[in-house]
């Protein structure tokens, strides 16, 4: 029986290096999230109109954040809607109309 133990995995953002403690198989998951927030941050500095390292950090984790919030919502319209569908073609198929007889 293997333990995963935690490993030290180097990344750069903004060209600074990062040692970061990871288990190895969340190695992966970290460098993409690392290459995304590289990006999301250059995105930022590029604009012009954030200076200093931390504000950009500060800016670009709340665009992220915003658009996974975003994300969120619009999974929770489609599960709702899905659900809606779900229950429409079960009162179908039973007969159910939803609706009062007289």
């Amino acid at each position: 029986m293997s333990e995963d133990h935690p490993t030290p995995v180097t990344v750069q953002i903004l060209e600074k290096e990062y040692r970061i403690s990871c288990a190895p198989e969340e190695r992966p998951g970290l460098l993409e999230s690392a290459r995304i927030l590289d990006e999301r941050m250059r995105q930022v500095r590029k604009s012009g109109r954030v200076l200093g390292g931390d504000r950009i950090a500060v800016m670009a984790a709340l665009n992220l954040i915003y658009e996974l919030m975003h994300e969120r919502d619009q999974q929770t319209q489609v599960a709702s809607r899905l659900k809606g569908l779900q229950e429409r073609v079960s009162h179908a198929v039973t007969g159910e109309s939803g609706t009062p007889t007289a």
